[in-house]
């Protein structure tokens, strides 16, 4: 699978070791940066050019690490076609994807342990979308919201 990862300073460490088991089991990475300790760069730096990826197609799942994660959540969802989210537990990192159709995991690097992190990406990277007709319903109703209509797509949002 083709794998965008990001990371600010917080999230930098955990990034690198996400990155080497991600490169032991074959997946293949595109490192956004960061890729040197910075205590005054920005997360959307780094999350948003790897979101339009996503977005766009160019990797098939993103991987955000910053201190929290919240900023990167934040930040990464504000690009189209980006269904980001914090995850700290393994059932949402595989039901993200199977039912909400998930395609960007945030992580933070000051409250994850490295093989916590690990577990919730395999899980992410493990799991597959659905497909079921009312989670596409669902997800029709957030597209329209990306599109400038209202989820019932009778109104236009204001």
């Amino acid at each position: 699978m083709r794998i965008g990862i990001a990371a600010d300073h917080g999230g930098l460490e955990l990034k690198a070791e996400i990155v080497t088991r991600l490169d032991e089991i074959g997946h293949e990475i595109v490192d956004f940066g960061a890729f040197s300790m910075d205590l005054d760069d920005d997360y959307p730096d780094y999350v948003i050019p790897l979101a339009r990826a996503v977005g766009r197609g160019e990797v098939e799942r993103g991987i955000a690490v910053c201190g929290s994660g919240v900023g990167a959540s934040i930040a990464a969802n504000k690009v189209k076609g980006v269904r980001a989210c914090l995850v700290h537990e393994i059932y949402s990192a595989h039901q993200g994807v199977e039912d909400d159709d998930m395609n960007f995991i945030c992580l933070g690097g000051r409250v994850v342990a490295a093989q916590l992190a690990w577990e919730l990406v395999y899980a992410f990277l493990g799991a597959r979308f659905t497909d079921e007709e009312r989670h596409r319903r669902r997800l029709a109703k957030i597209a329209a919201i990306d599109s400038g209509r209202s989820s019932d797509e009778r109104e236009p949002i204001t």
